[in-house]
């Protein structure tokens, strides 16, 4: 079980609490009628990704056992075979399927469709995407804009362009992070973690990451300043709020940069305490700003 566990990654579900973005900005995080679709299609996004992490090291396990950490992985270190974790791939998606029909609602369809094109597209990146460069980084920040998605279409809540733009910038800014850690291990060990490594370089990742987290930064405070949100928002304190997206975001540069320590975003947030600071006072401010 523990290994079944390990395989289906559990802790990667962080990143689906995307699905509840769109929730929170609308001002309808206390609706228990906003909350229960969103909390379904949040499980049943859960389900969907662990079928697709099955699948991403059923197919790279080879590179994985000469991974200095991912050699621990359930497949690659014989823990589970190839032909379990198929069984537990389709199982997984099957059950996120029946979640998502199971609950009555005239958009689960939309659910549905959404969630299914996340798989498909997650399908052809492990198959063929992620060996493009550039292009690898990009399908990954797109994937969390299809959980802004996934959580707007259960709700029928429209989504603003700020809020996609902010999402897909910060996640791209993530994945170039991910991949400067991918070159570290590269130069230091000799074993490329991905298949296009060769294809970036330390000052382009740098230059890039550089010009993300700036434009990152200023998009969000565009957006904090907007006549637009002020008016939907009923506020226009929102400007508050940048020290913390600010802080984070040069955070996590001195993460990548200094301490070399990027290539697991999901277990960097949880792990370290200044980006927990960040992360609990801008939603603890923007929750007061916009709630009370």
């Amino acid at each position: 079980m523990k290994n079944i566990i390990k395989l289906l990654r559990p802790h990667q579900w962080l990143k689906n609490l995307f699905v509840f973005l769109p929730l929170f900005f609308s001002r309808h995080l206390l609706d228990l009628d906003y909350i229960i679709p969103t909390t379904i299609a949040f499980i049943a996004y859960n389900f969907a990704a662990s079928s697709i992490y099955c699948f991403n090291d059923i197919n790279d396990v080879e590179s994985d056992k000469k991974h200095p950490t991912k050699k621990d992985r359930p497949i690659a270190s014989g823990q589970i075979s190839k032909i379990q974790a198929y069984i537990l791939m389709i199982f997984m998606l099957m059950i996120s399927v029946v979640i998502i029909l199971s609950y009555s609602c005239k958009y689960n369809y939309d659910v549905l469709i959404l969630i299914l094109s996340y798989y498909v597209l997650n399908i052809l990146y492990t198959k063929i995407l992620k060996n493009i460069p550039i292009i690898d980084v990009f399908i990954v920040a797109f994937g969390f804009v299809l959980r802004l998605f996934v959580g707007g279409a259960c709700t029928n809540i429209w989504i603003s362009h700020w809020i996609v733009l902010m999402t897909f910038l910060l996640t791209l800014f993530l994945s170039f992070a991910k991949r400067r850690d991918d070159m570290v291990i590269f130069n230091s060990t000799g074993v490329a973690t991905g298949h296009n490594i060769n294809s970036y370089s330390f000052e382009f990742v740098n230059e890039t990451i550089s010009i993300l987290a700036s434009i990152t930064m200023v998009c969000y405070i565009m957006y904090t300043v907007s006549e637009d949100v002020i008016a939907r928002m009923n506020s226009s304190y929102l400007y508050v709020t940048s020290i913390f997206v600010l802080a984070g975001i040069v955070r996590y540069l001195q993460i990548t940069i200094v301490d070399m320590k990027s290539g697991n975003p999901t277990k960097v947030l949880i792990k370290d305490r200044f980006l927990h600071v960040c992360i609990v006072g801008w939603i603890i401010t923007f929750f007061i700003i916009i709630y009370t």
